[in-house]
């Protein structure tokens, strides 16, 4: 088989490429070029040169052809200007996610497609299944990597079956200390290389410079929400309720509703849309015993709130909502029917064990009601439903 991989530079992909040349394959290399800015990263200037010299050296290395296409335009549309977005209404987004399904497997594969290739390979932490149903058409499986501190499906909650289709993921069937052991037994460029951190193709960055760009700095309240706030609460009382009404469901999906009475003015801010719930760092405010970490924001008001210590109640909940024009099912066969329950695995964040729910379909809405309260549940961020260590679908949380 002819196969593009997508060579970044670093050492998963470049095992990925070793191991299909390993197999017979023909392979070629594709690196792809998707962010030239550098306002509010971290490193250098421009570590996408860095990593292109890498890959081509690892390209040589292999002798495989290498081929470099530049998506920057497609990425600032698709993923920087939603990001922008969805940081302007106060949410969290997740570009990795959006990344990985609006650039590596659809600007980026619909390329390799052009070059004649029969699929695209990625240094994912995954695997991929197949099998035919009963009318005999082909379905794909999205299943977790075996290295467990290293499973990367979640960023793929958002992939479909055609995507699936032209994707193979050669080292999710191996661990992250075997895939260096390889890359040093092969004298690969990459094999001591760091992985790479921050948002995808973009780095390490500052968030309010980088969001500076283009959502200007303001200057609001920081109010702190003490625990008797939630003495009498409705949303508090139902967490420890195990059988809910339809009604009691829909209010508990609800975030904590505060406002600038719930609690008491101790610091300014320069922007709410620059806070995300369960954030510690950049508050600057001191004369506590216990860490400061923000429960909840408003942009409209302006107002971030915070509460003291890491088991705050204002930063656990049961429960929450996804609209149903959000969710996205990888298996569309295993989707939810009207009216429909289903107690499945769900992850809200990278690297968070799975945790035990129960999804309700109901209306224009699925409920996720987990066993125990979840920690820092965030709009605009992706929940994955998983059946054992199959990926099923996602959705982002309203």
């Amino acid at each position: 088989m002819k196969i593009a991989v997508g060579l970044s530079g670093g050492v998963d992909s470049s095992v990925a490429a070793y191991l299909l040349k390993e197999q017979g394959h023909e392979v070629i290399a594709l690196f792809m070029q998707n962010w030239h800015d550098t306002t509010g990263t971290l490193f250098g200037d421009c570590p996408w040169k860095d990593d292109r010299a890498i890959a081509e050296m690892v390209a040589r290395k292999l002798d495989i052809p290498f081929h470099f296409v530049d998506l920057s335009e497609e990425y600032s549309k698709r993923v920087v200007d939603y990001m922008f977005q969805e940081y302007k209404m106060g949410r969290t987004p997740n570009p990795d996610v959006l990344c990985n399904r609006e650039i590596k497997f659809e600007a980026f594969l619909r390329h390799a497609l052009e070059l004649g290739v029969d699929y695209v390979a990625t240094g994912h932490y995954c695997r991929k299944e197949e099998f035919r149903d009963k009318d005999g058409n082909c379905v794909y499986r999205l299943l977790a990597g075996k290295d467990g501190n290293k499973d990367q499906s979640y960023f793929l909650c958002q992939l479909s079956q055609e995507q699936l289709s032209k994707a193979l993921f050669p080292i999710g069937d191996i661990t992250k200390p075997q895939v260096r052991e390889l890359a040093a037994k092969a004298k690969l460029p990459s094999a001591n290389k760091k992985d790479s951190q921050g948002i995808c193709f973009v780095g390490k960055i500052d968030l309010p410079v980088f969001l500076q760009q283009k959502l200007e700095a303001r200057e609001g309240n920081v109010i702190e929400v003490f625990n008797d706030f939630y003495n009498g609460n409705e949303l508090f009382q139902l967490q420890s309720k195990d059988i809910l009404t339809d009604i009691e469901l829909e209010k508990l999906a609800q975030p904590y509703c505060y406002t600038p009475k719930s609690g008491k003015v101790i610091g300014k801010h320069q922007g709410a849309h620059f806070y995300t719930i369960g954030q510690r760092k950049g508050l600057n405010i001191g004369g506590h015993l216990n860490p400061l970490f923000v429960i909840s924001t408003d942009v409209s008001e302006n107002i971030v709130y915070v509460g003291e210590g890491q088991d705050h109640p204002g930063l656990y909940r049961k429960a929450l909502s996804i609209e149903s024009s959000q969710i996205h099912w990888v298996r569309p066969d295993l989707k939810l029917e009207k009216d429909e329950s289903r107690d499945l695995l769900v992850r809200i964040r990278y690297r968070q064990p799975l945790q035990e729910a129960t999804l309700v379909e109901r209306g224009n809405h699925v409920y996720i009601l987990f066993k125990e309260p979840q920690r820092g549940i965030t709009s605009g961020q992706f929940a994955a439903f998983y059946s054992k260590d199959e990926l099923i679908g996602s959705g982002v949380i309203g």
